[in-house]
């Protein structure tokens, strides 16, 4: 690191299956669906020899968060 820089650096929090499930409160196999399908984030550990996934809470945040909608003159574009 250069001298009198400055880095911030964030920490992810990684989550199991189950872990992420009981953080949605759903069922397991339903966050594992949802994954393969795409309509959460999750990644796929390598090396292993069953597919074990993982996920990060900012991602599940960011999926189950409602979208954000854009007003002009206080109305809905």
């Amino acid at each position: 690191m250069l001298k009198g820089s400055h880095m911030a650096i964030t920490e992810s929090v990684w989550l199991t299956a189950l872990e992420a499930a009981q953080y949605l409160r759903v069922e397991p196999r339903t966050l594992l669906m949802w994954a393969r399908q795409g309509k959460v984030k999750g990644y796929v550990l390598s090396g292993t020899r069953r597919v074990t996934w993982r996920f990060r809470a900012e991602d599940l945040d960011a999926t189950m968060s409602p979208p954000s909608v854009a007003l002009k003159n206080g109305r809905v574009q």
